[in-house]
């Protein structure tokens, strides 16, 4: 039979020392020694000593033991949130060279956001629109439509048959220019 610990249940106990079996980041593994220490018995003093942590630290996780959540011992992320790595930037390049309709997307343009929520989805790694238009920028790509204006005046020169420069030098000024320089009485 098991033995009787002072917070957890024989299900808790069995599952936080399953879990310690595994390949766990040191400070998840902490949490699960801080609530066992505890169930045994530990002072917080004692805990914080032998694990090499802080009052609060301890005093949450044996708060978790206490309230029968130990089984949230994963629940809450730690550190920093995945960083995105080169399948990421190979699969945003993709993305952003091409159409989101090919995506089964209505919209025509992509937008950070859009991006974002796409790869978070795909990949499984969570980006702030901020950043992916930073990382778009970094490979010479962006979410914005190109800027035509100057192809367009271009173009709408070509189309309207003339041009300032197209004037001769040596023309008199036409009936126009000359009217508007009379005097008007009054």
């Amino acid at each position: 039979m098991d033995k009787q610990g002072l917070y957890l249940t024989a299900f808790q106990r069995k599952l936080l020392l399953k879990s310690l079996e595994t390949d766990l980041r040191p400070e998840y593994r902490r949490r699960i020694e801080i609530m066992l220490l505890a169930d045994a018995g530990q002072s917080q003093t004692q805990i914080c000593e032998a694990l090499g942590c802080s009052q609060e630290t301890s005093r949450h996780w044996i708060t978790m033991a206490q309230t029968g959540q130990a089984h949230h011992w994963s629940d809450r992320p730690m550190g920093r949130p995945k960083t995105v790595n080169e399948q990421y930037l190979v699969r945003l390049q993709e993305l952003a060279s091409h159409s989101p309709r090919e995506y089964g997307y209505s919209f025509q343009s992509w937008t950070g956001q859009w991006l974002s929520k796409h790869l978070a989805k795909e990949l499984g790694i969570k980006v702030s629109s901020c950043h992916i238009n930073r990382l778009l920028k970094e490979m010479g790509l962006s979410t914005r439509p190109k800027d035509n204006t100057t192809e367009k005046e271009t173009s709408n020169q070509r189309d309207s048959g003339i041009k300032i420069g197209d004037l001769p030098s040596n023309v008199q000024p036409s009936f126009l220019w000359q009217f508007s320089l009379m005097k008007t009485s009054n």
